[in-house]
């Protein structure tokens, strides 16, 4: 048919041949051919929705680390100059400074002194011994931590699931477009058998202009083909961090991918239920344990709390002396016995937040359920639409060779053989989509059964 095609290309009239050339000239731009695991690889690589989610992470991260003052000895260092003639005062810097003498005792001296300096330089510890509602605060922020690393593994899998999708997509655009160049190739061909035939006075003039209408349509719709291949291409390349432009071309021929669907249909996985490992599942359940033990901290901070805490100091009367040294040492027990009804209000919030947690997660499951039941059904819908699918396009072709046939030799109008081609162009979409519904269902059936263990 393809000879007959071009053979009789230099017969038809000249618009049609320009026609022809514009539209087979048309987006000559070289594809870049792409694996489905390049195209995750880039995604991966570049997907702004995993480096938020390593942001968050490590934020998270941070947050935990914070709570290590909890635990660890706290050091400072200070400086202070004063002057004074209060005489308690004056009294005690120069008892701090180590120079009290026989007449610092003079009544009139110790009533009214002089204006006296004291430059101190203090080192100053803390250690933390024993503050419980530290402790769960902490465990609270660690698995917190452990929830953000569980949503951006979650994170991951839906970048993986987009971009598969995104690929299949790309897929079906090719399909597409193949069944509309092989539309357009075989209704042009008809176009020229219908020319010669009205030359010859043996057809209708009506016969011509109405394959010239079908070849019209082909046309439209085989542009709007190659427009969504570039769409899912400019998706596709948004997915792996790419700017739009590229074309890109999956890694099998078209057509080869509704005959690998269909020999691997029985190949579906087992995956039937709901894992209760699944990240964003598990995300869920720490975050409403990470409640839990905050609420236990905010109990826990009625406590007493026990620390300890030391001070060495240098005081003199000059500016940068250290003449004077002394320590002081020692452990503090605070108790905080009312707080204006505060920690009972807070943590009956912390109870609601906690609650409100429970219910999401209660209703995300029940919703993930629900998909999952879904797309079990819709996997076995489209494993059976595709066999029968199969059935329709060889009907569909048998029916268009005999009218064919019949046409040629005189015994049928072209709007049969017309409306026989539209069949067949039809039903080999209908299998290109239900192809496509198989293998993307299949993917999403991962996705929703995919465990943390994996």
């Amino acid at each position: 048919m393809t000879a007959v095609f071009w053979t009789g290309l230099k017969r038809m009239p000249p618009i049609m041949t320009l026609v022809l050339i514009i539209s087979q000239a048309s987006g000559q731009d070289i594809p870049i051919r792409l694996t489905a695991d390049e195209a995750v690889a880039a995604a991966l690589s570049n997907s702004r929705s995993l480096k938020i989610a390593a942001l968050n992470e490590q934020v998270a991260r941070a947050r935990c680390k914070e709570t290590e003052a909890a635990f660890l000895p706290q050091v400072g260092i200070s400086w202070s100059a004063m002057t004074t003639d209060n005489p308690l005062n004056a009294f005690g810097f120069r008892l701090q400074q180590k120079a009290i003498g026989q007449t610092d005792f003079d009544p009139a001296r110790l009533n009214h002194p002089a204006a006296t300096p004291d430059f101190m330089t203090s080192f100053d510890v803390q250690q933390p011994l024993l503050n419980m509602d530290l402790v769960y605060q902490r465990r609270s922020i660690s698995m917190q931590t452990e929830a953000s690393r569980l949503q951006g593994r979650r994170t991951k899998e839906e970048v993986i699931f987009s971009t598969r999708e995104a690929y299949m997509q790309l897929q079906l655009a090719y399909q597409v477009q193949k069944v509309m160049e092989d539309a357009l190739t075989s209704t042009l061909a008809l176009y020229l058998y219908t020319s010669h035939r009205v030359d010859q006075g043996m057809l209708t003039r009506a016969d011509a202009l109405n394959t010239r209408v079908r070849v019209k349509t082909i046309e439209s719709q085989l542009a709007e083909a190659k427009s969504q291949v570039r769409n899912a291409s400019d998706h596709l390349g948004f997915l792996m961090g790419q700017p739009p432009g590229p074309v890109y071309a999956t890694d099998s021929t078209p057509g080869s991918a509704t005959d690998t669907a269909v020999e691997n249909r029985s190949a579906d996985p087992a995956n039937s239920s709901l894992p209760d490992d699944r990240a964003d599942l598990s995300a869920l359940r720490t975050s409403i344990r990470a409640s839990d033990l905050m609420i236990r901290s905010l109990r826990m901070s009625a406590l007493p709390r026990l620390n300890a805490f030391g001070s060495y100091q240098f005081n003199d009367s000059r500016m940068f002396g250290f003449g004077a040294a002394g320590y002081i040492a020692g452990v503090r027990l605070s108790w905080d016995i009312f707080k204006g009804n505060s920690i009972h209000n807070r943590s009956a919030t912390l109870a609601l937040e906690k609650s409100r947690l429970s219910e999401q997660y209660a209703l995300y499951k029940e919703q993930s359920e629900v998909e999952l039941n879904a797309a079990l059904r819709k996997r076995a819908d489209a494993g059976f639409r595709i066999s029968q699918q199969q059935v329709a396009v060889a009907a569909a072709a048998e029916s268009y060779r005999i009218l064919r046939d019949r046409y040629e030799q005189g015994l049928s109008g072209s709007t049969d053989v017309l409306l026989a081609q539209t069949q067949v162009a039809q039903q080999q979409l209908a299998l290109a989509r239900a192809v496509f519904d198989l293998d993307l269902t299949r993917a999403y059936i991962d996705f929703l059964t995919t465990s943390s263990e994996k």
